[in-house]
């Protein structure tokens, strides 16, 4: 972000510059424009902003496609903040800060025929790069912005650049109006003073300009249900891994699928910020591809999103590995990738077909058994060898883990979301944890098709926030206890020193102010705990805590003298 007063001052609150990648026949994927021009790009950062910008060839996208990816620093131009931005961070939710070291991407990308193109194809992306996660603000901006810029080119990109540096800074608390091609976005910044729901932002004064403003509901939210409704079953066991900060693969077909399931994955946490690395969309031409398919040590704790069915040969040995979408014929595969299923993981279904009402136990002795096509797994009873290899279709869509939840699933939530009681057909969730319901991603089966997308999300997001709000208050009221008392705090003296947090101590305070005084799942929370306190989430949550308790203690002393 620029220093006020500069040139692109306001601009660069928003985004730090606008790219154009193109197809170039001999080239490949090429950086044709970066505005505005004296932004610099280091080599590695431009050669990973063209690969990133185009779906890779197993995905097939024509037409119009929206999509996000996420890319770290390299250096080069690195401008330190300045104050108003550091007072704008701090007021901004944790996960809704700037980014210091990683760039976000949002990508339109346009395929059609051309035959004036010698490969008969118009193929060209326009990208957002930016440090702010708002992912809905910068995809309707671009649907504003990309269709117009295709036909008219860099001259309307220059404009559109040029009403954005007319934008008022994104201060959070604000309800902003953001003029741009004849429309007007109004927003409303989150902060951290706001209900954890706001819903739509509050008219601003424009409700009298014409034209109308096109209201966002959130500038960062995703429709939640729909990203899960794949693996709506799963959804808290997904939230566990997220809490834990395991390393996950998302297989999707196309980069629009991989990056909102991650961004939605990553999102479950809120308001806890996710501490851990997440990539909404990977290639295998990533600078970082080698230190994350590394053998030599335990996966990263990163979230990855890919399309390339090469990463379930290359990331077998990661724990956990989610598949979304339908699978791709063997046909469409490159013949040169074999596939192994994971000789560990168990599978969480999400083929179509009726409640199970196998006994308790059946689904997690092997990988789906008999739904797994021509692919070789290992089995508790003599499936094949973990080192057969497969020579058909890639795995049905599900969760392959071989992770079991401390917590006993929801009863309550499914009943709101699905039009069945729980238990008419299926297995009993406590009975079989492996697999409660079969959901379809095209037409899943006892989904309230009457109630609105936005209401079964807003229903969704509340289950998710009560339950990460219930883990963390208990966390929090024992921090708070850690506090000296302000009796204490004396001019002639040093401040006193903020006492350790043991974790021991903080295990058996759960007997009387635990998660059951707020939510009513049943489970083991100490063990959740206990992996949690290992967790890069419980580093971050505490050296945050620790921090602004210590700018308090140095507040109050200052007071005193």
């Amino acid at each position: 972000m620029r220093a006020p007063g500069t040139p692109w001052a306001r601009f660069s609150a928003w985004l730090e510059c606008v790219c154009v990648v193109t197809f170039d026949l001999e080239l490949g994927q090429a950086l044709e424009l970066v505005y505005p021009s004296d932004f610099q790009l280091t080599d590695k950062e431009k050669s990973s902003i063209c690969y990133l910008s185009f779906p890779d060839s197993h995905s097939g996208c024509l037409g119009d496609t929206q999509f996000s990816f996420r890319i770290r620093q390299c250096g080069g131009q690195r401008r330190p903040g300045h104050a108003g931005e550091k007072r704008g961070d701090s007021g901004a939710p944790a996960s809704l800060q700037r980014e210091p070291a990683h760039y976000f991407g949002y990508v339109y990308f346009r395929q059609v025929k051309d035959s004036s193109v010698k490969r008969g194809y118009f193929q060209k992306s326009l990208v957002l790069l930016s440090r702010l996660p708002f992912v809905r603000l910068f995809q309707a901006l671009l649907g504003l912005v990309a269709p117009e810029f295709f036909d008219k080119l860099a001259p309307c990109l220059e404009a559109v650049c040029n009403e954005i540096d007319q934008w008022p800074a994104p201060a959070p608390g604000r309800t902003l109006s953001l003029p741009v091609m004849g429309v007007v976005l109004q927003v409303h910044i989150p902060s951290r003073a706001d209900t954890p729901e706001p819903g739509p932002p509050e008219p601003s004064g424009h409700e009298t300009l014409l034209p109308a403003p096109v209201v966002l509901p959130s500038v960062h939210e995703l429709d939640l249900f729909r990203c899960f409704r794949p693996v709506l079953a799963h959804v808290q066991l997904l939230w566990e891994l997220m809490l834990l900060g395991e390393p996950l693969l998302v297989l999707a077909p196309s980069p629009a699928v991989s990056s909102e399931m991650v961004l939605a994955l990553t999102s479950c946490l809120q308001p806890l910020k996710f501490c851990c690395d997440y990539r909404p969309y990977f290639t295998i031409h990533d600078s970082e591809f080698k230190e994350f398919t590394t053998r030599t040590q335990a996966p990263p704790n990163v979230v990855l999103g890919v399309t390339n069915p090469f990463f379930i040969k290359t990331l077998q040995h990661w724990p956990h590995i989610l598949r979304v979408g339908e699978p791709k014929t063997s046909g469409d595969l490159p013949k040169q990738v074999k596939l192994k299923k994971p000789s560990r993981l168990k599978t969480l279904d999400t083929k179509p077909g009726p409640c199970s009402s196998s006994p308790p136990g059946t689904q997690r002795q092997a990988l789906g058994a008999g739904r797994g096509g021509q692919w070789g797994w290992h089995s508790q009873r003599g499936c094949p060898h973990p080192q057969s290899r497969a020579r058909g279709p890639l795995p049905s869509p599900g969760l392959y883990t071989a992770y079991t939840a401390h917590l006993h699933r929801d009863k309550a939530l499914f009943r709101r979301l699905l039009k069945v009681p729980l238990g008419v057909g299926c297995s009993p969730w406590e009975g079989d944890p492996g697999l409660a319901l079969r959901l379809s991603p095209g037409d899943p089966q006892g989904l309230q098709k009457k109630r609105p997308s936005d209401v079964q999300t807003a229903v969704l997001r509340r289950h998710l926030l009560e339950l990460t709000q219930s883990f963390i208050i208990p966390l929090e009221h024992y921090m708070a206890s850690l506090m000296p008392l302000q009796k204490g705090i004396v001019p002639w003296k040093t401040p006193p020193q903020i006492r350790p947090f043991r974790q021991d101590d903080f295990l058996h305070s759960l007997e009387r102010s635990g998660p059951q005084l707020t939510c009513v799942l049943k489970g083991d929370w100490l063990g959740l705990y206990r992996r949690f306190f290992k967790s890069p989430h419980f580093d971050g949550w505490y050296r945050q805590r620790r921090r602004e308790m210590a700018q308090k203690l140095e507040a109050l002393h200052l007071e005193a003298i």
